[in-house]
């Protein structure tokens, strides 16, 4: 019988027999909010490609641009160009930063804005900013706004995990995500808790917002 103390996702992912061993391997995981949605974006988009550790170096060299605060999108588009390149940003990802800080500035970005947003309506207001795409916008769902039931299918260590999970045939890509869709929609509406479990299980799980 499950403890009391289990969360109310256990319970039903635990009806998915292959990914029953992962969710006995690791403690329970539990999601949060978290606040100045702008600057977790530009995290986001500064970790991509990089190891954790790097993208630890990189987004703390951010920070002492502001002394340590924490910026608004307007004190990150007063920084200088060079000056964002020099923390070890590419040239690309320092553009993408800065899409991010004037969107927020011209379009709002509110946290309370974006909290009352539908998954849906999410992706269509983040996505127009040059260097935001779905799979960062699908991040920034999980990790930032708390939500349960979000399934990234073109997430690499995802994809890894259930072909080893699930011996799935990776040989066919459209065919793959189609199965993948297939198995994950039996997860909802917890798709983000085994996304996680999959996740740790491969240990390979993304940098999260900082």
């Amino acid at each position: 019988m499950l403890s009391a103390r289990l969360p109310e996702y256990y319970a039903h992912l635990s009806k998915d027999k292959k990914l029953l061993p992962l969710l006995q391997a690791h403690t329970p995981f539990r999601l949060k909010k978290r606040k100045n949605i702008c600057l977790r974006l530009c995290a986001s988009i500064m970790s991509q490609q990089l190891s954790t550790k790097v993208a630890e170096v990189i987004y703390k060299r951010f920070l002492l641009l502001f002394d340590g605060a924490e910026p608004t999108p307007q004190q990150i588009l007063e920084v200088p160009f060079e000056t964002l390149r020099g923390i070890g940003l590419s040239n690309a990802k320092t553009h993408y930063v800065r899409n991010v800080a004037e969107y927020a500035v011209t379009h709002g970005m509110e946290d309370r804005k974006l909290y009352r947003m539908s998954n849906e309506e999410v992706l269509a207001f983040l996505t127009p900013i040059k260097g935001v795409g779905k799979w960062t916008v699908e991040m920034l769902l999980m990790f930032t706004l708390g939500r349960e039931d979000i399934f990234p299918p073109d997430d690499l260590g995802i994809r890894q995990a259930m072909i080893r999970l699930y011996r799935l045939d990776a040989g066919d890509k459209k065919a793959l995500q189609e199965r993948m869709l297939k198995i994950s929609a039996r997860w909802a509406p917890y798709r983000t808790y085994a996304c996680l479990h999959l996740w740790h299980h491969k240990d390979n799980a993304p940098v999260q917002d900082k």
